[in-house]
């Protein structure tokens, strides 16, 4: 439930590359700026400081509709704890959650979950090295608001702290702890102190240390929650769908009260210092898959407060997309001596950002792969960017812009509250979509190539550069003379930026379609749908929405899949959709796909699973019509790449073999495995599987899915008038492929394991147990099965909570999964799946299997059926407003040949649930008679 700020330029680096985002989350103005002034705070938000210094943001916001986003932010975290504090930062965030004056021991949840806001899902909160944040999204009821001020309002010096409550949370709070090892944390904790120049960063990771979480006295965290949960660090974020002043009023009566220390400890502001000297570290470890290499390069962070760094913000963001377009050219041209390379600019940590450059070697070959992708920067470094490039980028960061303003009035209440606590804690700016839009176009008119080149001479030196490759264990590593060798290269003309030809825009589709007709229209009132038959038989089913005003979804599908072919083409079956995507279509290749779809705000995949194959994409209302014609090419122009399928190849390669090292990947496949009764439909990916994939089966297998297209239905959702998309229809979908044979599926026989199946497997190194345990079986499929069969999904999960987490303090988040399938026959699949101690997993085991028995021989208590109804009601308030949920539901609905109009029925579903009916159905289908009981052990030590 609770998360931990981290450093999200190292998180990734082992096997993703870091693209930074735009939105650079820096700090104060250096000293020595010119003072220009900061902009002004967006005008819609109401702000205020209270006499005790405690600050506020209030915003109206109707998206969504009947929701608010409270939000108490604290300026304080792991790096304010002292010695003997190491982890009570996030100790104490978990610590507000059980027990405060209002809402005591487990009361405040209890409330919360009772008016339909999920435990974990919803409530919520983050520790951070220099902030506590606790999110609170609930209804906009008045006594829900008014409840919800009252538990911000307890969260900001009204905890318990009771000891035995305490006592409880060290056991949860450990196990969160383990959750976060692995080679990944491994590794991460032998860079980070040279990385972060041994500042006071290196050593105050939020989670803290085994030892204090164990047994540090109440004192401790009493002195840290006295010491700087205080007014004149806090601030409320208020956004929603309520009247501003109301809430203003409360929230000066609510904390005009909270007091200031006598004796205020100085807030001091932390800094990872930049000494200037170059570092190198070459690690490697048992449990690496692939040898990564990445360089950072360190700089001291600019603010993000005026309208010269809001220019300077729009620079990086330029930099960044026009180099990783040259990283993505690199890698589609042919060049086999990396599997993935990348550079960007972003942030690192507290006042630095870095130029990172990240590349993952093929095996055995780290100096040529360094090589290969340092090259572009070299020449980046002497060469610059071209005004081309420069253009391009311009275009597509404009258009982004010119939809974000067409979407104001439907930006996230959620979106809002991030915005107003980053102006809060780091002072970034947030002046209004309006002011950030005009900004935007005056900028993009300025910038010019020399901005661009002058950040490359400020971020890529020879300065504050940390080197570090991570890698298998026995790996050859070359030291610091050797690597740097590799990137001292000589000046030449081989930049991809040289080798590839300018894009030129040409006609994508080889042959105009033939327009087909519509030959039948019917309107479904209570589904607000319109279904189309055109004169290729293929059904349209449309769906006006107001949800956005610039978006339009689709997607199309027809039964076959994977289903129809025998193991020796099942391989390309499987991978034929990915390898035809990748390789472009119509008369564009990849490379010339990538500069088509550039400035173009849509996306086009087709995809087989094992039951079908389609199309599904989305765009706004301009493209509509390229994003039609591009799913077009897809189905009737496919083609493949040889490049590209030997790179997927290679990918796929090291994939499989860093997959036999990581314990959770083998423990599932295991599981999978037995699910599947061995079928080689599900069974782990192998090399020998992966030898059997050819390109050209490949392809022949895609042309034989979309060369009879009968039977296929496509959904469209969004903000189009059915008049005017028909035309496009008429000619995109009523001109594809139809053939009199009707698309069916293969049922292949696969059945559920019918036995009880005990699962012990070792592998691993971290003193870590993970456990599954799943039900499965034969499913009675209708829509009142379907909400019983969530309803003990729902309160198992409210139950294993309760049960492992809050009374055992065994476990972090448990959870509980089901899965529901109708075809090829109905069954469904419940899983309960908790990480513990490796010797507490028996206990753990038992307890949530007698959480099963007393569902099943007692029923739920009927104050968990009521939280269930009224989560779910909620949650179903909320995300029928979107187009995405509806494209989901619809073409659901049809795959699944169920009526539209279940989910107007699905409130009435909830009404009849009983504590009767749920034990009836628990009692039915939770047999452990056909139990798989999987238990993943770390190796035994020697």
């Amino acid at each position: 439930m609770f998360r931990i700020s981290e450093n999200k330029i190292l998180r990734p680096l082992f096997l993703t590359l870091i693209h930074a985002a735009f939105g650079l989350s820096l700090f104060a103005q250096q000293k020595g700026q010119h003072q220009e002034k900061p902009l002004p705070l967006d005008p819609n938000v109401r702000t205020g400081t209270l006499p005790n210094g405690f600050t506020y943001f209030i915003r109206h916001n109707e998206t969504p509709k009947n929701r608010a986003v409270l939000n108490l932010v604290v300026k304080a975290g792991s790096i304010l704890e002292e010695d003997d504090q190491r982890g009570l930062a996030h100790f104490m965030e978990h610590m507000s959650f059980n027990g405060t004056k209002n809402f005591p021991k487990n009361e405040l949840v209890n409330y919360l979950q009772k008016n339909g806001v999920r435990f974990g899902a919803d409530i919520n909160a983050y520790t951070g090295f220099d902030e506590t944040v606790y999110q609170l999204p609930i209804p906009a009821d008045e006594e829900i608001l008014n409840n919800g001020i009252r538990i911000l309002r307890d969260w900001a010096d009204a905890a318990t702290l009771d000891i035995g409550a305490i006592n409880k949370e060290r056991g949860v709070i450990l196990e969160e702890k383990r959750l976060q090892t692995g080679v990944e944390n491994r590794m991460q904790g032998r860079y980070s102190p040279s990385l972060f120049n041994h500042s006071r960063y290196a050593f105050r990771e939020p989670i803290g240390t085994d030892s204090i979480l164990r047994s540090f006295p109440r004192e401790a965290l009493e002195r840290f929650y006295k010491d700087w949960y205080r007014p004149d660090l806090q601030a409320v974020v208020l956004v929603g769908d309520f009247d501003v002043d109301k809430i203003e009023k409360l929230v000066k009566n609510s904390f005009n009260g909270l007091k200031n220390p006598l004796l205020k400890k100085q807030r001091i502001q932390y800094h990872v210092g930049l000494t200037g000297k170059n570092q190198f570290l070459a690690l490697t470890d048992p449990e690496m898959s692939s040898t990564v290499a990445q360089i950072i390069i360190k700089h001291k962070a600019e603010a993000l407060s005026t309208a010269s760094q809001y220019k300077n913000a729009i620079v990086r963001r330029l930099f960044n997309g026009m180099l990783a377009k040259r990283f993505r050219d690199l890698s589609r041209g042919g060049n086999q001596d990396f599997l993935q390379a990348g550079a960007s600019i972003g942030k690192l940590l507290a006042d630095v950002d870095n130029f990172s450059f990240s590349v993952v070697a093929r095996p055995g070959q780290l100096d040529k792969g360094v090589s290969a992708a340092w090259k572009e920067v070299s020449y980046l470094k002497r060469s610059g960017f071209k005004q081309q490039e420069l253009d391009m980028e311009k275009e597509i960061y404009s258009n982004a812009m010119e939809n974000a303003i067409k979407e104001k009035n439907n930006i996230s209440s959620d979106s809002y509250a991030k915005e107003y606590i980053a102006y809060f804690l780091n002072h970034d700016l947030a002046p209004g979509i309006e002011t950030e839009y005009a900004f935007v176009k005056k900028f993009l008119a300025e910038i010019n190539l020399k901005d661009l080149n002058q950040l490359i001479v400020d971020y890529i030196r020879n300065d504050n550069t940390d080197i570090i490759i991570l890698a298998p264990e026995n790996t050859v590593l070359p030291n610091q003379e050797k690597f740097r060798s590799w990137m001292d290269l000589k000046p030449d003309k081989s930049s991809v930026s040289e080798n590839i030809a300018p894009f030129t825009p040409k006609d994508l589709l080889g042959k105009d379609p033939v327009a087909g007709k519509s030959i039948s229209s019917t309107v479904d009132q209570e589904s607000g749908t319109t279904t189309i038959i055109l004169s290729n038989g293929i059904r349209v089913i449309l769906k006006p929405t107001g949800f956005k005003k610039d978006e339009i979804l689709f997607s199309g599908f027809s039964a076959g899949g994977t289903s129809l072919y025998p193991e020796k083409d099942y391989q390309s079956a499987k991978h034929a959709a990915a390898v035809v995507s990748s390789s472009g279509a119509g008369n564009y290749g990849i490379m010339e796909m990538d500069s088509f779809m550039a400035n173009r705000q849509m996306a086009v995949r087709p995809f087989i699973s094992e039951l079908s194959q389609g199309i599904s994409g989305g765009s706004t209302k301009g493209n509509i019509e390229q994003a039609l014609r591009l799913a077009y090419a897809y189905i009737t122009e496919p083609r493949v790449d040889t490049m590209v399928f030997k790179n997927l190849i290679d990918k796929g390669r090291l994939s499989i073999e860093g997959r036999s090292k990581a314990a959770e990947a083998v423990f599932q496949d295991s599981i999978n495995t037995i699910l599947g009764g061995q079928s080689f439909r599900r069974t782990a990916p192998s090399l020998a599987k992966l030898n059997q994939i050819s390109m050209q089966r490949c392809l022949e297998i895609f042309r034989e899915r979309f060369s009879n297209n009968a039977g296929m239905v496509f959904t469209f959702v969004g903000s189009f008038e059915i008049d005017s998309i028909k035309p496009l229809i008429e000619k995109y979908i009523g001109s594809l492929p139809v053939t009199s044979n009707k698309n069916r599926f293969r049922d292949n026989g696969i059945k559920l394991s019918e036995n009880a199946v005990k699962l012990t497997l070792r592998k691993g190194m971290e003193q870590k147990a993970k456990v599954e345990l799943v039900f499965s079986g034969n499913f009675d499929y209708t829509p009142e099965n379907r909400i019983k069969m969530d309803a003990i999904r729902g309160i198992l999960q409210i139950r294993m909570i309760e049960r492992l987490r809050e009374q055992e303090s065994g476990v972090y988040s448990p959870s509980v999964n089901l899965s529901l399938d109708k075809n090829p026959t109905s069954t469904f699949k419940l899983s309960i799946v908790f990480d513990c101690d490796p010797k507490q997993y028996a206990k753990l085991i038992a307890s949530a299997l007698d959480e099963v028995r007393k569902l099943k021989d007692q029923g739920p208590e009927e104050v968990n059926v009521q939280k269930y109804i009224a989560e779910s009601i909620r949650s179903r308030e909320t995300s029928v407003s979107s187009n995405q949920w509806w494209l989901g539901y619809i073409a659901g609905q049809l795959e699944d040949s169920e009526s539209l109009s279940q989910y107007s029925t699905y409130g009435d579903g909830l009404k009849k649930l009983t504590v009767k009916s749920i034990k009836e159905a628990a009692a039915a289908y939770l047999d452990e008679n056909r139990l798989i009981e999987a238990v993943l052990l770390p190796e035994e030590r020697k």
